[in-house]
């Protein structure tokens, strides 16, 4: 069993299922020793609970960063997920650059955006921004928004497979490696594209026409942990994939449950499919 140091950067959202309140617990159940840096802490996500309390962690950054380094601590892993500020980008290319293990690897996921529009409080230099630091990434986790966004491609509700190559070339001069979802070419379906040093591949898997928040995290921390747990990115997208739509399927009928997904209790699925 692989068993690696992972270091997850992203916000806390105390309530709501998204960003290290699901990155810690699925990581965790994938067999690896997780460590967090939040980039805030916010009362509650930011969609639907009116309005929420944050309290800004930027300024803790350097000093955390800093005792790290003089303890001599190396990740196996670091993966960043919704990061709220440019100086946040510069501290963990700082990471990248100081506390990365002889064979580490960078991973991304630009969180900054969905439906063809970046989440509020983002704007273009934040974006282009981001490109900077996925430049700097092994691996990238964008949905087709975020991609478009940094490749400066006009965005599509409905992507074709031309539409998705040209997408996936302008992406891969940013980074080699590209996990790209929201990816479907028939009705009912979506999925991921993997293009993994040249090489692409599609998982194809059923569209659920429902918003269901704190999924596009849920996807990201189970495909870092199954893919270091299985060395192969592209069985890790197939778990990480049908984990996801196992853990909407344990939500869909619950009207009281609009925040988030019952991601635990999917998690003995995920765990069975990797030890």
């Amino acid at each position: 069993m692989a068993y690696k140091r992972i270091l997850t950067v992203q916000d806390i959202s105390c309530m709501g299922q998204c960003s290290i309140t699901v990155a810690l617990p699925i990581l965790s159940a994938c067999g690896h020793e997780t460590v967090i840096l939040p980039s805030s802490v916010l009362s509650t996500h930011t969609a639907g609970f009116g309005a929420f309390h944050v309290h800004d962690l930027t300024q803790e950054f350097p000093a955390i960063i800093h005792h790290w380094q003089e303890l001599g601590v190396k990740f196996d892993v670091v993966y960043t997920g919704y990061l709220g500020n440019i100086t946040h980008m510069e501290l963990v290319k700082e990471i990248f650059d100081t506390l990365m293990a002889p064979d580490g690897v960078k991973v991304v996921d630009p969180a900054m955006g969905d439906h063809g529009k970046l989440y509020p409080l983002f704007d273009m230099q934040y974006a282009r921004a981001m490109a900077d630091l996925c430049a700097c990434a092994d691996v990238i986790l964008p949905n087709i928004t975020e991609a478009c966004m940094m490749a400066d491609a006009p965005y599509a509700e409905d992507t074709t497979q031309e539409y998705v190559a040209d997408l996936l070339d302008k992406l891969e001069k940013i980074c080699p490696n590209v996990v790209l979802t929201g990816v479907g070419f028939q009705p009912g379906q979506t999925g991921v594209m993997l293009a993994q040093n040249g090489q692409r591949w599609h998982y194809a898997h059923e569209k659920i026409p429902q918003i269901f928040h704190g999924t596009g995290d849920v996807f990201a921390s189970s495909f870092v942990g199954a893919w270091q747990q299985t060395g192969s990115m592209e069985q890790a997208v197939k778990i990480a994939a049908d984990f996801t739509m196992q853990c909407i399927h344990a939500t869909r009928g619950d009207t009281d449950h609009w925040y988030g997904v019952k991601f635990e209790a999917a998690l003995p699925e995920l765990i069975k499919k990797l030890f």
